[in-house]
């Protein structure tokens, strides 16, 4: 029979996978929290983009609207010629490791940024990166879904997903290479900050199964413990494999709607599908939240 206890903290509505303004979603950390409250979510983690400069403002707005909420950040990661997200929840935004790890990750932004504009350049798509940056309310992280935000305003395809499809994935005119943290880092500025890394949307990725092996091989061994086996980019057959993987391998499991905004994301805050029944949680390592964020 199982626990009552248990049950019961697999049935949260918990949402640890989202973005603001400060990376690239379209909510201010405020008004995304208030918008998780309304769609009823009981613990909220807002996880921006190799930055952590929201989480004090939504951490504010969580305290005066109820809800339970912890630090988080996505970092991104280079692997096998393909970029990973790993998510760190309920982190210490402020440790200094983690803060310096992001500042590094972020660094590399601006020259990827440029590199982009040029390739759209070269494809008759003028002066891409001034439009992106008028998308991107936090100047120090421009990304491609700043570009194709422009791209959608400027009437060259109707919407984010089809300018990714054309111009902006591997292979096509306006993707370039970047080299991001390592695995082992982010893994690691996550742990040193007293959090948990999960291993974000993993259906997401085009490795092969020999290539997923590894991943979760090194990032088990760096001492990552999580996988989002409910995502907003999974499918029910998706989220089955890696609701099984997370059995395999012994990982706690996360539930997450990526939600960027209303007309770009699949689910809305709040809205993806519950956890299968018989794994553990992640956020059973922090429930109830300790809620010490202060100003």
């Amino acid at each position: 029979m199982s626990d009552p206890s248990a049950s019961g903290l697999r049935a949260i509505n918990a949402d640890l996978h989202c973005h603001s303004t400060v990376s690239d979603g379209w909510l201010e950390p405020e008004e995304l929290v208030r918008r998780a409250v309304e769609n009823g979510v009981e613990l909220l983690a807002l996880t921006d983009h190799d930055e952590v400069g929201g989480v004090d403002a939504a951490a504010r707005t969580a305290r005066a609207q109820g809800v339970a909420f912890v630090a988080g950040v996505e970092i991104s990661v280079s692997f096998a010629g393909e970029t990973i997200h790993i998510v760190g929840l309920d982190v210490d935004h402020r440790h200094p490791a983690l803060r310096d790890g992001l500042a590094q990750v972020r660094s590399g932004r601006d020259a990827r940024a440029q590199r982009m504009s040029e390739a759209l350049e070269a494809v008759g798509i003028r002066d891409a990166l001034s439009g992106a940056r008028r998308f991107a309310r936090n100047p120090d992280l421009v990304s491609r879904a700043h570009f194709a935000r422009h791209l959608v305003a400027s009437g060259v395809m109707p919407d984010v997903k089809t300018v990714f499809d054309h111009y902006l994935v591997r292979g096509k005119p306006g993707f370039v290479e970047h080299e991001w943290a390592t695995l082992e880092e982010a893994v690691g500025w996550i742990r040193a900050a007293g959090g948990v890394a999960a291993v974000a949307h993993p259906a997401r990725y085009r490795l092969s199964s020999a290539q997923l092996a590894l991943l979760f091989d090194r990032f088990m061994a760096a001492g990552g413990e999580a996988v989002e086996v409910v995502s907003g980019a999974h499918t029910e057959e998706e989220m089955l494999r890696f609701a099984h993987l997370a059995r395999q391998r012994g990982l706690l499991a996360s539930r997450a709607s990526d939600f960027h905004g209303e007309n770009e994301s699949v689910v809305d805050v709040g809205c993806c599908r519950p956890l299968p029944p018989d794994l553990e949680p992640v956020w059973s390592r922090f429930w109830p939240p300790a809620q010490t964020l202060t100003n």
